[in-house]
C-alpha cells in the first residue's frame, strides 16, 4: 500500500511538472499611457477638472499627428456641447458655400494657430451642479500670458466644452451664434 502511495504522489509531481510551463512568466508589460484625444476623452468622463488639465495638457504636448482629431469634422468634435457643435457646423458650411475662411480658424482652446512654449499656469474651477462648471484658465504660449474661461457641460458619460469666453469677455457661442443666425436671416 505504501509503495502504491509514493507511486500516486510520483506520478502527480510529474503531471504537475508537466503541465505547468518550465518558467514564470513574465508579468505582461504596462499599457503605454494615454496620449492626445484618447487621453482627453478619457479625463472627460472622470470630472470636469480632469477634464479641463487633459485639454491643456493637449495643447502643450509637441504638435504631433493624432489620427483621432484629423479625422474629426467641423461640428463633429466630441470636445464640444451637442449646441457648439452645431454652430461650428454652421460656422463651417457657411464660409465653405462663400469660399471663405470660417470664424473658428483656430485652436480655441489655445486661442492660437499653435502652440509654442504653451503651459497652463493655472486652473480655478468653480462647478455649477453636477452637470455644469467653469475653469478659469492661464496659460503661456509664444511668451506671452493668456487668460480665458472655459464652460463645461456634462453630455452623456463625458464633459465637453459648452463655451469658451477669452479674457475680454468675448463668447465664442454667441460669436458663432451670430453667424447662424446671419445665415438664417
Amino acid at each position: 500500500m505504501r509503495a502504491r502511495i509514493i507511486m500516486t504522489a510520483a506520478v502527480l509531481a510529474l503531471t504537475a511538472a508537466a503541465c505547468s510551463p518550465a518558467e514564470e512568466k513574465a508579468p505582461a508589460p504596462a499599457e503605454a499611457p494615454l496620449t492626445g484625444r484618447a487621453a482627453i476623452y478619457a479625463a472627460g468622463e472622470q470630472n470636469a477638472e480632469a477634464f479641463a488639465r487633459a485639454l491643456y495638457a493637449d495643447a502643450a504636448a509637441p504638435m504631433a499627428n493624432d489620427p483621432a482629431k484629423a479625422a474629426i469634422r467641423p461640428g463633429r468634435d466630441p470636445l464640444y456641447s451637442r449646441t457648439l457643435n452645431a454652430l461650428i457646423g454652421v460656422d463651417f458650411r457657411e464660409a465653405q458655400s462663400r469660399n471663405e475662411v470660417p470664424y473658428l480658424n483656430y485652436d480655441p482652446i489655445c486661442g492660437c494657430q499653435d502652440a509654442e512654449g504653451f503651459a497652463l499656469t493655472a486652473l480655478k474651477m468653480t462647478p455649477d451642479g453636477d452637470k455644469a462648471a467653469a475653469a478659469e484658465v492661464a496659460f503661456t504660449n509664444h511668451g506671452q500670458t493668456h487668460q480665458q474661461t472655459l464652460k463645461l457641460v456634462r453630455e452623456g458619460p463625458m464633459w465637453r466644452i459648452a463655451d469658451i469666453i477669452d479674457a475680454k469677455g468675448k463668447s465664442l457661442h454667441d460669436a458663432l451664434m451670430a453667424i447662424a443666425e446671419k445665415a438664417e436671416g
